[in-house]
């Protein structure tokens, strides 16, 4: 059986981490609960960060409970292509059971991945386009 670990090197650490998925949003898979952004990166894996305020979970209980599922159903998620992901808490989550946040972050999980699979790959076309036509 394989160890579902959860290394830094799968975690957004630095500000500069989060500042990149911000300012380069190329996915977004809204939710009634949750919002998750994610840029492609070239890591070769998923990397996580997490967003809960005081503003939509008052207290720490909440927050953490719910910083709990998302890292657990995050590492049961080996296919999620190398990509940065934030996830953001919307308010009503407070409410919700454990039961439900999984169900729900599982449902996410599968709508990002289709979503990544999705996106063009031009970025290496547009870099080789612009090598032909400048030569």
């Amino acid at each position: 059986m394989k160890a579902l670990n959860f290394p830094k090197s799968h975690r957004l650490l630095r500000p500069a981490d989060y500042g990149k998925v911000f300012n380069d949003v190329q996915l977004k898979v809204p939710h009634k609960n949750f919002l998750i952004l994610a840029t492609p990166n070239n890591l070769g894996h998923a990397r996580i960060g997490l967003v809960f305020a005081k503003k939509n979970l008052k207290l720490s209980v909440q927050r953490n409970r719910i910083k709990r599922q998302v890292r657990e159903t995050f590492r049961h998620q080996p296919e999620l292509p190398g990509m940065d992901i934030i996830i953001l808490g919307r308010q009503g989550l407070a409410a919700m059971d454990n039961q439900a946040v999984r169900l729900s972050l599982n449902g996410l999980w599968q709508r990002l991945a289709k979503k990544y699979h999705q996106l063009p790959t031009s970025k290496p076309a547009v870099s080789s386009s612009a090598g032909e036509g400048t030569g």
